[in-house]
């Protein structure tokens, strides 16, 4: 729907209601929490549950006689694609690099850098601040050199997390580390998220698919190692520092799919040379 120029800027408002909820809603679930109980949380989040779905229902177009149909073989076969499955394997390392240490955000500002409890609803909006900017900044950048930003991305957030041990020192600095953390991470969603669209061009929508289930894998293997470290004694900011490991890790899965794409398109470039060279030396005759 949107010209070729702009896509990855449209990804990343599509993205915007992730990043805007992160501002509103982390922030008011820990407060009902705190305030209500847990089961207000959930009770919460089944009603806005059900106006979502009441939303779809409303506003989504019923008239899909312009839609391409693909069919369920063809759409399957997308994912038998190195270049896809690459691309979800980034996301999975850079995203499980960020909810390795976001999971555990809330000890690390306690206990480490000496906020109150109260004080963590605010810096929990800051995240989202940080993340939406770097969701619109991300989507910017992407349309210009998505490989430029995936990969400036992922180092920045590796930098970042390496970092967190330092920052986590004073309040100030903590404060800032949890904006950094969020423009860092979210830079990287919209040319996650159009990279695995393009690589699976001839099935986009499970593609689609699986690279939201790949953002809940992060979440959960992000999660589950940042958890190993603190299980482990390493200390409260320990969890930011496995992130820091993903995200390198995320690198190195982001480069070798650069690298089978530069492969891939040399015989590419042989057969159109090939093509070319008659009608040149015609020319040259004339």
């Amino acid at each position: 729907m949107v010209a070729p120029e702009r896509k990855a800027r449209s990804v990343s408002l599509m993205f915007l209601g992730l990043t805007v909820a992160n501002i509103v809603g982390v922030p008011a679930a820990t407060l009902m929490g705190q305030h209500l109980g847990w089961r207000a949380t959930f009770l919460g989040v089944s009603v806005i549950g059900l106006v979502a779905i009441a939303s779809l229902a409303l506003l989504i177009p019923h008239d899909h006689a312009h839609a391409p149909v693909v069919g369920l073989r063809r759409e399957m076969a997308a994912l038998r694609s190195l270049p896809v499955w690459l691309a979800l394997g980034t996301t999975v390392a850079g995203f499980g690099a960020l909810f390795s240490a976001y999971s555990y955000i809330t000890p690390m500002l306690t206990d480490a850098a000496g906020f109150a409890d109260g004080s963590v609803t605010l810096l929990l909006a800051l995240f989202g601040v940080g993340a939406t900017v770097g969701n619109l900044v991300g989507g910017r950048l992407a349309d210009h050199s998505l490989r430029g930003t995936l990969f400036g991305g992922l180092a920045s957030l590796a930098a970042v997390l390496a970092l967190f041990p330092l920052l986590m020192s004073t309040e100030w600095t903590a404060a800032l580390a949890v904006v950094l953390l969020g423009v860092a991470a979210f830079v990287t969603g919209s040319p996650l998220q159009l990279m695995v669209m393009e690589k699976a061009s001839a099935g986009p929508s499970l593609a689609s698919s699986a690279n939201q289930a790949a953002f809940n894998l992060a979440n959960a293997g992000g999660a589950w190692i940042g958890g190993l470290a603190l299980a482990a004694g390493f200390g409260a900011t320990s969890p930011a520092l496995a992130g820091a490991v993903l995200a390198v890790l995320g690198l190195g899965v982001a480069a070798t799919a650069a690298t089978v794409d530069r492969r891939r398109s040399v015989p590419g470039r042989e057969r159109v040379v090939a093509t070319h060279v008659p009608h040149e030396a015609e020319a040259l005759q004339h």
